[in-house]
């Protein structure tokens, strides 16, 4: 019998890509090389040793098709669970952990990688570093250097101030919890605090909890516009 480890891969593909333009489906369910970009992630899951399961959070209306694709695409279709979505991403997040309790696999040790359904080239290394950091430290963040000097414009029509890039970073995902921690803290939130949530990590650090650090890699880019699937077909081919 396989040892239970723990962790979890929750892959957010709640999006609807509004910003993809006008497109007839999400944008995690578009092609790549001959793939929809939901598969080419899973693909990364679902052959990493490190996880018990891999959850895919997908809109309502879509969970079957999601499914569907999982059927045709993904050998190993057993480690793969499609549950619902939920409001916003924090809530997709939550609906997940919330799964993992009614199945009695959450603990204080219980962590969970969660990931952009539209990043496809996550490395193997990535998901490992995330897994260690986040049983260490219970919370962690992907990010890269900021290559570019960072403006910030609180009016958006002048210049409010300049942050020193050497200390300014770009975030990816994974992002990656002790799942209960993370349940807590953000039951812990204000209607007000979690109305200005950008990404899980910030549900710790609005509350002052630690969030560490993981390398990311510049090939590991999140597919939003028309140009970024140009850039993720060159990357694969």
């Amino acid at each position: 019998m396989e040892e239970k480890k723990n962790v979890y891969g929750v892959v957010l593909a709640g999006g609807v890509g509004a910003r993809m333009g006008n497109v007839e489906k999400p944008k995690q369910f578009m092609e790549v090389a001959g793939k929809p970009i939901l598969v080419l992630v899973l693909e990364k899951f679902v052959v990493h040793p490190g996880f018990d399961q891999v959850l895919v959070l997908s809109p309502k209306p879509w969970v079957r098709y999601t499914q569907d694709l999982i059927q045709k695409y993904i050998p190993m279709k057993e480690r793969v669970t499609v549950l619902e979505g939920g409001s916003t991403r924090n809530e997709t997040i939550m609906n997940a952990v919330r799964y993992l309790e009614e199945q009695g696999a959450l603990d204080e040790d219980t962590v969970i990688v969660t990931h952009d359904s539209v990043r496809p080239f996550v490395t193997h290394r990535i998901l490992e570093e995330n897994i260690r950091a986040a049983q260490q430290y219970g919370a962690c963040d992907t990010v890269i250097p900021a290559t570019d000097t960072i403006v910030q414009s609180v009016s958006h029509t002048v210049i409010s101030d300049i942050p020193d890039r050497s200390v300014m970073y770009q975030g990816q995902t994974p992002q990656s919890f002790k799942a209960k921690k993370l349940k807590r803290v953000y039951e812990s939130l204000t209607e007000q605090e979690k109305g200005i949530l950008t990404d899980a990590c910030k549900i710790f650090v609005i509350k002052g909890e630690e969030v560490r650090l993981v390398q990311g890699e510049v090939s590991n880019i999140k597919i939003t516009y028309p140009y970024d699937l140009k850039v993720a077909e060159s990357l694969i081919c």
